[in-house]
């Protein structure tokens, strides 16, 4: 093919991504990313890695909902050797010249696609967050050497990109770049929050503090609970609703009855709807010891919602201590219980740091700013000579 042909048809790429049942931030990024996407200048196919084991997997469903050009590959089994020819013909037919991965199981097939065919392999690093023995010393390992074999890396977070670095990714390879969030979608309306309330069986009287997030080690919902229980002791009119579902619901159910929470706490399980809870929220708070970038943490910042998170992976990048929000070391029950407490004592300073976070969502950090700067790396890997690691 001719380069100014090459050059006039739209950049093939393809989204690839393994995961079990509802997924989580990154899917947000990906099918999102995907629908908005000029589809004069880029075709995007997303392609999931999709367990049979799975009953409750739902990203089909999503990308039906948006119209994407949506394909799943089939494996029986964790390391189903099917998946290899089913990817290359992919590849191959759809004429893929990017290939797009976003964990450490796709990014091992990139950098394999890469080698086997054309195409360039790229991954967005949305960080480690798994705690199983096998992810944490065997899986990450292995994959931060294999990133560093990548022409190419997106950093969600400044930690993350300096942790590939460590690993031996060049840092003329590394872009850093923020996950985003659209503004027009996660907008407040005032009328609503009564409405909302009253859905969730609130009453006018009760002041209610929001998490959402999966129910896994990492979140630290634990730390939430401590510090909540201590800070309803001088304010009985607390209420805390936790929003998502994971291994780690039934543990923390038992925590809150051990701490006598009684019906203070109310676990939704997983939702949808996050825009229609925020509405209910007089306070967002995220207690992780871990993150890449949190997009509940976006979602919070769009919504107005005043908020409290741990100072982990790049929350401190997204909202400024005391500018858009505050921000406590992770793991601290006394520390979370403080932060939460100047919040909810000094709700007008609360509301100007919201506002503050609101404007920063409609500029650096909305969607269409992030996805011009992925763009701008496809563009880069399609006009700049690409090195390739020796196997």
């Amino acid at each position: 093919m001719k380069e100014h042909e090459r050059r006039a048809r739209p950049i093939r790429i393809l989204e690839l991504r393994s995961v079990r049942g509802t997924g989580g931030g990154p899917e947000k990024t990906i099918l999102l990313g995907a629908a908005a996407a000029n589809p004069s200048e880029f075709q995007i196919t997303v392609c999931y890695v999709r367990d049979d084991r799975d009953p409750v997997f739902g990203i089909d469903k999503w990308a039906e909902q948006l119209g994407l050009d949506y394909l799943e590959v089939r494996e029986r089994h964790s390391f189903d050797r099917a998946i290899w020819p089913a990817l290359r013909r992919i590849v191959q037919e759809r004429q893929i010249a990017i290939v797009h991965a976003h964990d450490y199981k796709t990014n091992a097939l990139a950098l394999l696609l890469g080698r086997a065919t054309a195409i360039v392999p790229l991954s967005t690093v949305h960080g480690w967050t798994g705690h199983t023995w096998r992810e944490t010393r065997l899986y990450y390992p292995v994959d931060k050497r294999l990133l560093a074999r990548f022409p190419r890396l997106i950093a969600v977070s400044g930690q993350i990109g300096r942790e590939l670095m460590r690993y031996g990714a060049p840092p003329d390879r590394v872009r850093t770049i923020l996950n985003g969030i659209d503004h027009r979608v996660f907008r407040r309306q005032r009328q609503r929050e009564s409405e909302e309330r009253a859905a969730l069986g609130i009453a006018r009287s009760q002041i209610v503090l929001g998490a959402v997030g999966r129910l896994e080690p990492q979140k630290r919902f634990d730390i939430l609970l401590q510090a909540f229980a201590q800070l309803r002791r001088t304010r009985p009119a607390l209420k805390l609703v936790i929003v998502g579902d994971g291994g780690e619901r039934q543990a923390l159910e038992r925590l809150a009855s051990q701490l006598r929470l009684g019906h203070s706490v109310r676990f939704t399980g997983h939702r949808t709807n996050i825009t229609d809870l925020h509405h209910a929220f007089d306070l967002f708070v995220q207690s992780s010891d871990y993150e890449g970038t949190p997009n509940a943490v976006l979602e919070a910042m769009a919504m107005e919602t005043p908020t409290v998170a741990t100072d982990v992976g790049g929350t401190s990048e997204l909202m400024k201590h005391g500018q858009h929000g505050l921000i406590t070391p992770p793991g601290d029950v006394n520390a979370l219980e403080a932060a939460m407490a100047r919040a909810l004592d000094d709700p007008s300073a609360a509301h100007r740091r919201a506002l503050a976070a609101r404007h920063r969502i409609e500029t650096d950090l909305s969607f269409d700013a992030r996805l011009r700067k992925v763009e701008a790396v496809y563009r880069e890997i399609m006009s700049q000579p690409v090195v390739r690691e020796a196997a």
